[in-house]
């Protein structure tokens, strides 16, 4: 398993400096009805903006 997870996503709750994710997991799906091939086809559900 990953011991660091980067995220660029700035507005996300779980980002922290350095681009890290402090998420205690990370749930990442895809977003089309076939099997993904390349980052674009999938998305982070662990995403909640910041209040």
């Amino acid at each position: 398993m990953a011991k660091d997870v980067l995220c660029e996503v700035n507005s996300c709750k779980y980002w922290a400096p350095g681009n890290a994710c402090n998420a205690s997991s990370i749930y990442v799906v895809n977003n089309r009805n076939k099997q993904a091939s390349q980052s674009g086809e999938t998305d982070c559900k662990t995403f909640e903006a910041k209040i």
